[in-house]
């Protein structure tokens, strides 16, 4: 007859706070160079360390936790921030990475915009499924639709030889939005888990309940 040794479960605080934290921070950063008020490639240490590796650390424990929609946010875009941070490293320090890239002049930007095209693609299921968490939640990720949509024209607008146009001053501003709205939720789990679950700032209602898609069990749902 075979044994097996039954381990309690331990409790574990929420990584949710530190990824949209992780997110936010390094949003705000290279939105803000795309707003043209932050220089450029400051956050390019952030995109790997913070909203790169630590984000996917929290997506990875978000797992642990069994909360397949923190899981699945946190650690795709933990490593969307790792896949450009190294693309852009990878142009500056690498000469033959660069040529090969910048042969045609508007490979980049349309390399560029593809990429948060594709990002866009997966941020919209990730917006419907969100209306199931809380309205803080939402926000964040229908700010982030806007903003990946905006900079998708303006990378492809540029593509064809319109540099520094305003579609991607505007997605630069709306990510500055995004980032706030992201901070905002990170603070206010981070009140609920010091106040025994209970936020002292509120974020809002689910928008609709839905039903059980298999994802996980609902009541463990959170990212609260």
């Amino acid at each position: 007859m075979a044994v097996v040794e039954e381990r309690p479960v331990l409790a574990v605080a929420d990584p949710a706070p530190l990824g949209l934290a992780a997110f936010a921070l390094t949003t705000f950063l290279l939105s803000g160079h795309n707003a043209t008020f932050i220089p450029d490639l400051i956050w390019i240490g952030p995109a790997l360390f913070y909203g790169g590796l630590v984000q996917l650390a929290a997506g990875m424990w978000e797992f642990r936790n069994r909360n397949v929609f923190g899981a699945t946010a946190f650690s795709t875009y933990g490593g969307f921030w790792l896949a450009l941070g190294i693309f852009v490293t990878l142009i500056v320090l690498s000469k033959s990475f660069a040529g090969a890239i910048t042969a045609n002049k508007a490979d980049v930007p349309n390399a560029l915009a593809w990429f948060l095209f594709a990002f866009a693609v997966f941020n919209l299921y990730m917006l419907l499924w969100s209306s199931r968490v809380n309205a803080a939640v939402f926000g964040v990720f229908l700010t982030l639709q806007i903003t990946e949509i905006l900079l998708v024209i303006g990378f492809f607008y540029e593509a064809h030889g319109h540099a520094n146009n305003g579609w991607i001053h505007a997605g630069g501003w709306v990510g500055v939005l995004t980032a706030a709205v992201a901070w905002y939720t990170s603070a206010a789990l981070v009140s609920g888990g010091m106040n025994a679950g209970n936020p002292i700032l509120p974020v809002g209602r689910p928008l609709w309940t839905g039903t059980r898609l298999g994802m996980g069990p609902p009541a463990r749902e959170r990212v609260r």
